[in-house]
């Protein structure tokens, strides 16, 4: 029994240390009501920590003592009504811990009425300081269970309110005393809490929770199912306290559906492939790669219902599945990734172009310089960053960007175009120097890029990071992807051009839906543009995959009418996820079925095979 009490000693102190911080106010209409509250490991405190509005107690009078159970069988020494919620309910209010919100005790009672509600007159009394200000308290009373008869429940007083429970005779009713409705959910619905109620159980709801309401009252349902789900369409349909035995998770579940979801306020144009070379066995000049950093199928699912259920992307017809693992982990990271992409080989994590062994790994645009090619990448990161570095650096740590920005001197890369200027100006050695002495042409603008006559050219598109697409990045890929291919184009050469949408994934690393959707959609724009060339050149091959996927993503609920979804998180790295791949244009059919991601590499050079002769 001590280890006992000593172990939920441990809990409220360590609950109390995260109230003294204080509680961030619960931002939303909706209120939770922690039901059962007692067989918690820390009564009241574990609910009152998670900001709830409404706490329930089971209190059941055995001799001169209010015991908190649900039945005489489950009574434990020392669990009473004063020493599990008015003695803590008084320290918080006394030390002022937590948001100092109204609380509602509802206080079920399991015995005789009237003798029980005597005696909680009794118990409450010493506890005034709870309900001094009558008209703000900081606590009310609100009996439920076993009630007195309607009639006298005027002989009550402050604080004492009652949970009415009947929706009979309501106009009869002593209203200033009844400061809560409550109902069965089982005699509504027979839901689960899985999938969608259905609509005329719905518009049942909708009934109660109206009429209740125009008496200007809070109702509750008991008995409801407890999941996410449920919490989201009960809040939904208006009812005032969820009901719940997990008031942590369906705080941190409430709390954050603004952030969870997202609504975009426009439709992105879609370009319709001609499919008129697709898939055909005629010969491949030109490889389009684009990576969607962390874009896996859920974040290309989110994409795509934030747009109106349509992206560029999905009206592809020849697609597979990539397997992401490194040599060294079950998760990649996208130094590891884009080294598999960019050389055929599976690498440690954290390498970029670099060998186990720390020996180069020969990427494509080394292979395919040799050949006549000329080559370029395009990314929204930093130009250092792993995935586009992969293409032309050959160290075994991604962070040493002043050696990777080295490396871009000493690449075959005909074209870059990327964030991150102070990359290569803000060590020892300014790279831009060596840049230009190694024949790029640095361009003031994309528009100059484009029409460049020069055989290298580069663009720093920011002397940091780029900002993300609500920041104000909006259209820079595209517009980017299609400078790219007008100057590669313009040498009438055999050309490999890789474009990264980074900042997929950094919507996945922080948990945020906008930036995923957003960026997404940005990624899709490049696409298009990518798509566009391909069906006016005839003779180009785009492929679009991920170099991972970020976050965990999976989508519960939306509406795609308003194009609005759900982003559930549940991690903030990377996965193991298999990422989708899609090709179109000539030969796009090999890129079909499951395999390993470094295996993209050596389909390229297939498909490019009467070049590499």
């Amino acid at each position: 029994m001590q280890s006992i009490k000593r172990t939920v000693f441990i809990i409220q102190i360590g609950i109390l240390s995260l109230l003294l911080i204080s509680i961030p106010s619960y931002g939303q209409q909706t209120r939770i009501h922690s039901h059962n509250d007692y067989l918690h490991n820390a009564p009241f405190w574990e609910a009152y920590a998670n900001g709830v509005s409404s706490i329930e107690a089971d209190v059941i009078l055995k001799g001169d003592t209010l015991y908190v159970a649900h039945e005489k069988e489950s009574i434990k020494e020392g669990h009473t009504l004063t020493s599990l919620y008015l003695d803590p309910l008084l320290k918080a209010k006394s030390l002022g811990l937590g948001s100092q919100k109204p609380l509602q005790l509802l206080v079920d009672i399991k015995t005789e009425a009237y003798s029980t509600l005597d005696k909680v007159l009794e118990v409450i009394k010493p506890y005034e300081l709870l309900w001094e200000d009558h008209e703000y308290p900081f606590v009310k009373i609100v009996i439920s269970g076993n009630r007195p008869k309607v009639t006298d429940y005027n002989n009550y007083p402050f604080p004492v309110f009652f949970d009415y429970q009947s929706l009979n005779n309501l106009t009869a009713l002593p209203l200033e005393k009844i400061e809560l409705f409550s109902l069965s959910f089982k005699d509504f619905s027979p839901w689960n809490g899985k999938g969608r109620m259905v609509d005329q159980d719905i518009e049942k709801i909708k009934t109660v929770v109206d009429k209740v309401h125009s008496f200007d009252r809070p109702f509750r349902f008991w008995a409801t199912p407890d999941s996410k789900t449920s919490w989201k369409a009960l809040s939904e349909l208006g009812i005032d306290f969820i009901n719940t035995d997990k008031p942590y998770e369906a705080n941190a579940y409430l709390t954050s559906l603004d952030e969870r979801f997202y609504q975009t306020n426009h439709l992105s144009d879609i370009y319709k492939p001609t499919f008129e070379k697709d898939g055909i066995a005629g010969p491949v000049d030109n490889i389009i790669l684009l990576i969607g950093d962390g874009n896996g199928l859920a974040q290309i699912s989110a994409a795509m219902y934030g747009n109106g259920n349509d992206l560029t992307l999905t009206q592809l017809k020849n697609i597979g599945l990539l397997k992401t693992q490194s040599k060294d982990d079950f998760t990649t990271d996208s130094a590891a990734a884009g080294t598999a992409l960019a050389s055929g080989n599976k690498v440690k994590n954290r390498s970029v172009g670099a060998l186990p062994d720390g020996s180069p790994a020969k990427n494509l645009p080394e292979v395919l310089d040799s050949h006549g090619f000329v080559t370029g990448i395009v990314t929204t990161d930093n130009l250092t960053g792993a995935t586009p570095a992969a293409f032309y650096a050959h160290r075994t740590e991604r962070d040493l960007t002043k050696e990777i920005a080295s490396d871009l001197v000493k690449s075959p890369l005909n074209l870059f175009i990327g964030g991150g200027k102070d990359d290569f100006t803000k060590f020892e050695q300014d790279e831009t120097i060596n840049l230009k002495k190694a024949g790029f042409e640095l361009s003031s603008s994309l528009e100059k890029l484009g029409k460049s006559k020069s055989e290298k050219v580069g663009f720093f598109a920011s002397q940091n990071e780029l900002p993300k697409v609500m920041n104000g990045r909006e259209g820079y890929l595209s517009t980017a992807t299609k400078a790219g291919l007008q100057f590669l184009a313009s040498k009438n050469k055999p050309f490999f051009l890789m474009v990264e949408g980074a900042f997929i994934d950094s919507g996945g690393h922080i948990n945020d839906s906008q930036t995923v959707i957003e960026e997404g959609i940005d990624f899709d724009q490049a696409i298009a543009e990518a798509l566009k060339f391909a069906d006016q050149n005839g003779k180009t091959l785009v492929i679009i995959t991920a170099d991972h996927e970020t976050g965990g993503v999976t989508l519960p609920q939306g509406n795609i009418k308003e194009q609005k979804v759900e982003l559930e998180f549940t991690t903030e790295d990377h996965t193991a996820i298999m990422v989708p791949i899609f090709a179109y244009g000539p030969m796009s059919n090999n890129f079909r079925g499951v395999y390993e991601n470094s295996e993209v590499f050596q389909k390229i050079k297939e498909v490019l095979a009467q070049h590499l002769q």
